[in-house]
């Protein structure tokens, strides 16, 4: 396994557990090309042997690690970290601390897997707090957004950090060569928003940092792509992203509902099918799910718990993109710049509370 990505599981997270994990795998296998990359399939060895006998050219590909333990999508972080040793969730993250996998994917409890991956892998670089990243698509392509969950609030020195985080990000996984970043405000101009946001602006624009900083954004310039990547705390960005996913929900079932409302109408759509089925696939929350958790010692990517084995398979991939890619270190260039310009980042603020799952 040295000589290949390892890429470890977590099984049993999640609505559906291994008939999404194994398939999930599958299809991801199918559009790896030429990268060599195995997985560690943490969770009930017969469930998940039962699904590999459906996917017979994966077996080839996985090592199944039993656990009879599980961690309910219910359960608080605390809850999560108190009896969460020896379960999926943690075996799969604890394979990446020993060494075992070069990354770890689980659609399952995101309080509990935010906890438990702080817990094992730690912050790197000088970090103080991970973040969760959405990839969202626009109308110039894809932009990251975060944090979408991962904290309530954030204070200026987080929001710099996520700036950094997410920038990183974007080069590893979409393959931009200097994303532009923008911080979410209520308007453009300097005087606008809270303390917080004004104080990480300042930040940006003086501190040389090597990125390609634009300003403040509005929430409409999520969606134009005015930016590659759009800092926010997780109480807003897990906001805008769950309403985008019911705005696209919506779209879809008004023009599911138009172009059944008449023969007529049909005919158009069976015209129009080719043209339909691409504004789908642009629309489809499993063609961007996977957020990972920017920031830990170790690459943790977390899937929508109702994502289906097309969502989990892109999750996987990001996994794969981040672990072959410098991100880490691109990271910790910028935090060194940063510490110069500014000693001490990140070392006040209030403890994160973990958000809602935005994923």
């Amino acid at each position: 396994m040295s000589d290949s990505i390892v890429i470890s599981i977590d099984a049993m997270g999640g609505d559906h557990g291994p008939a999404v994990a194994v398939p999930g795998v599958a299809q991801a296998l199918e559009g790896f090309g030429g990268r060599q990359v195995r997985f560690l399939l943490f969770g009930d060895e017969a469930q998940i042997n039962a699904e590999l006998a459906r996917h017979p050219k994966a077996r080839a590909a996985c090592e199944v690690r039993h656990t009879d333990k599980v961690i309910a999508s219910d359960e608080k972080a605390a809850q999560a970290l108190r009896r969460g040793k020896g379960s999926s969730l943690w075996n799969a993250v604890e394979a990446v601390k020993d060494g075992d996998a070069q990354a770890a994917v689980s659609a399952g409890n995101t309080g509990g897997l935010m906890a438990i991956s702080k817990l094992l892998l730690r912050m790197t670089g000088g970090l103080d707090r991970p973040a969760i990243v959405a990839s969202w698509p626009t109308m110039r392509g894809v932009t990251a957004v975060l944090d979408v969950g991962a904290n309530v609030s954030s204070d200026a020195a987080q929001l710099v950090e996520f700036a950094i985080m997410g920038e990183a990000f974007h080069c590893a996984v979409h393959g931009a060569h200097r994303p532009s970043v923008g911080l979410l405000n209520v308007g453009s101009e300097e005087q606008k928003g809270h303390e917080e946001v004004r104080e990480a602006h300042k930040i940006l624009r003086e501190a040389g940092l090597d990125l390609d900083y634009r300003g403040f954004v509005e929430g409409d310039d999520i969606a134009k792509g005015t930016v590659d990547v759009v800092v926010t705390d997780g109480f807003s960005g897990n906001i805008a992203l769950k309403t985008a996913e019911g705005t696209a929900r919506f779209v879809r079932s008004v023009m599911r509902e138009a172009f059944n409302s008449s023969l007529q109408a049909k005919i158009g759509a069976m015209i129009a099918a080719p043209a339909l089925h691409k504004m789908r696939d642009r629309l489809d929350p499993s063609s961007v799910n996977g957020g990972p958790l920017l920031g830990l010692n170790g690459i943790v990517v977390k899937s929508h718990g109702g994502a289906d084995a097309r969502g989990y398979a892109n999750a996987i991939r990001i996994a794969a993109d981040l672990a072959s890619s410098d991100y880490a270190a691109q990271i910790d260039r910028n935090m060194k710049q940063l510490a110069a310009a500014l000693p001490g980042p990140g070392s006040a603020g209030p403890a994160a509370e973990p958000a809602e799952s935005a994923q």
